[in-house]
């Protein structure tokens, strides 16, 4: 794998990008460690730091979810992958914009050291979580944390909102204007129909974060009150100059927050389809239905922002409205589900007739956390469940399962498919089923068990745990498991590092279509024909299987 600082091709940035995504997991990964471990045993000194105090706790928060939202879920999947891959894909020569793109990434690199710089300053990282809610964002001095630190992670987020935009607006751009003679809507692989709903939800949703985070810089330096009500007591002293309301942030952020969600999703449900399609040796059926439904969640996913705000004391009518819509999107959700199973079963799986390397493997782990946290979506979705559970670690497995869980899949099933576009070679099949199931098993045994910690009432953002053992002795059982869990999870991650650097450098040379693929990114440099069929074009003949791809004239299908 060749990489050139500053280079515009778009392969070489989507390389890049994973490698700044692999460097933001690494970090968020070892702030989870600490905290995990804190939780279980509170009073124990860490190596080279010492006691965790409890705004030192809320501090990983924040920097941890912002790593893994913003730097991970949001880079990996949509905008390193669309690089590597989307103008093949489409059958264009390169990205429209290519200096653009690779301006767009030195932003998103410029950012996360930013961010990371807020751990060196005076005071270290913001305490307010990666939502920072005013007023404690808002007022440099609330707390630990909430002067040069919070400055550093506005900053930041800043930057990372220009960059994710540079990089749809060219996304989009390439999709439109840049598409191979043939490339009719109908035929686009639903990688593309994903990345290009994204992208549309980028431009809208990022554009108000990044309004809302000038006015709370304004806020905080500039004497406005967008976001601090009059009279607040912050310290010992009465803050506020206005009439300002910490309801509106909330407003603004989730209405970029929830869209986020589908950011981080929707290209990995794009990409399973794919995935399942290939290796299931199926066309999608109801293609039209399944693209649509990608574009319904995308629409659906602008107006339920507000399920997010149950118990802030917004309009009981409103939050009525929220949870309808909440609800409907689910209706998208599965009818997705629904096709990825109808290919599953119509391709052998009942049977044992379908193949399963290791791609294959983790889009079906990508299946099963998205349908467990969609789950719990509409429990989410009732104002009175939520008024209970929204401050829980209810809340925590949901988001963590349908979103870090089944984000993550998805990144791990696209490396290992492309790796072969990256390098040229094949990672190891044995190490990466051993990657997959240990991997599995330690997310499920993370994840699910928070699910009755909230049940039981374990709030989240508590640095420890407090009362009498007789209140408190199943949840603390509960949270020594998940930690054991976490560590162990963690540790599986070894080994895809090792099969990364290993298969990069002696890996088994790769075959021009590994995966005997159709779609356009596996064809060899020399075709260049207008093209005549649809992404995935299988047959399952008796004791064979016919693959078109759609590089190939439609008169040489027999």
């Amino acid at each position: 794998m060749k990489l050139c600082l500053f280079t515009t091709r778009h392969r070489a940035l989507g390389n890049l990008y994973l490698l700044l995504s692999l460097a933001a997991v690494a970090i968020g990964t070892l702030l989870s460690l600490v905290m995990r471990i804190h939780r279980v045993w509170p009073d124990t000194p860490l190596p080279f730091y010492g006691l965790l105090n409890p705004e030192d706790y809320l501090a990983l928060v924040t920097m941890h979810g912002t790593l893994m939202i913003f730097f991970v879920l949001t880079i990996a999947p949509q905008i390193a992958f669309a690089s590597l891959v989307l103008p093949e894909q489409i059958g264009a020569r390169s990205m429209a914009f290519p200096r653009l793109n690779a301006i767009a990434f030195w932003i998103a690199a410029a950012a996360l050291l930013v961010l990371l710089a807020a751990f060196f300053v005076p005071k270290g990282a913001p305490i307010s979580g990666w939502t920072s809610y005013p007023p404690l964002s808002a007022i440099p001095a609330a707390g630990p944390g909430e002067a040069a630190g919070m400055d550093l992670w506005l900053a930041s987020i800043g930057l990372f909102c220009l960059s994710s935009w540079l990089a749809a607006v060219n996304m989009l751009a390439t999709i439109l204007g840049e598409r191979r003679a043939g490339m009719t809507w109908s035929r686009l692989p639903m990688t593309v129909w994903a990345w290009l709903v994204t992208s549309i939800l980028t431009l809208l949703v990022f554009a108000v974060l990044l309004a809302a985070i000038v006015l709370l810089f304004s806020d905080r330096h500039f004497g406005s009150s967008f976001f601090i009500p009059a009279g607040d007591l912050v310290n010992g002293r009465i803050v506020g100059r206005g009439d300002g309301s910490p309801l509106l942030w909330l407003h603004l952020f989730w209405f970029f927050g929830h869209p986020e969600v589908y950011i981080a999703v929707l290209p990995g449900m794009g990409l399973v389809t794919s995935l399942f399609a290939n290796f299931a040796r199926r066309r999608v059926p109801g293609y039209r239905l399944m693209a649509a439904m990608l574009v319904a969640i995308g629409l659906l996913g602008l107006v339920v922002w507000g399920h997010h705000m149950f118990v802030s004391g917004m309009n009981p009518y409103a939050g009525t409205a929220f949870a309808v819509t909440t609800m409907a999107i689910a209706v998208p959700s599965t009818v997705e589900v629904l096709g990825w199973l109808s290919m599953l079963w119509d391709g052998g799986l009942r049977g044992g007739g379908s193949r399963f390397p290791t791609p294959m493997l983790f889009a079906l782990g990508f299946l099963s956390f998205f349908i467990a946290g969609g789950l719990t979506g509409p429990i989410l979705a009732q104002p009175a469940l939520d008024s209970y559970l929204h401050n829980t670690f209810f809340v925590v497995a949901h988001f963590h399962m349908v979103m870090a869980m089944a984000g993550c899949f998805s990144i791990f099933a696209g490396i290992y498919y492309w790796f072969p576009l990256m390098t040229g070679r094949l990672m190891n099949e044995t190490l990466g089923k051993l990657h997959f199931w240990l991997s599995i098993i330690g997310a499920w045994g993370t994840f699910f068990p928070m699910h009755f910690s909230g049940l039981a009432g374990e709030p989240r953002h508590y640095e420890r745990l407090t009362g009498p053992a007789t209140s408190f002795s199943g949840i603390v059982a509960n949270e020594r498991g998940i930690t054991s869990a976490a560590l162990f999870l963690a540790a599986a991650q070894l080994i895809f590092l090792w099969n990364i650097f290993v298969g990069a450098r002696r890996g088994r040379i790769a075959p021009p279509n590994p995966w005997q693929a159709t779609t356009l990114e596996w064809a060899p440099e020399s075709a260049y024909a207008p093209i005549n069929r649809g992404p995935y074009e299988y047959e399952i003949a008796v004791n064979e299987m016919n693959f078109y791809p759609q590089w190939e004239s439609a008169s040489k299908q027999e």
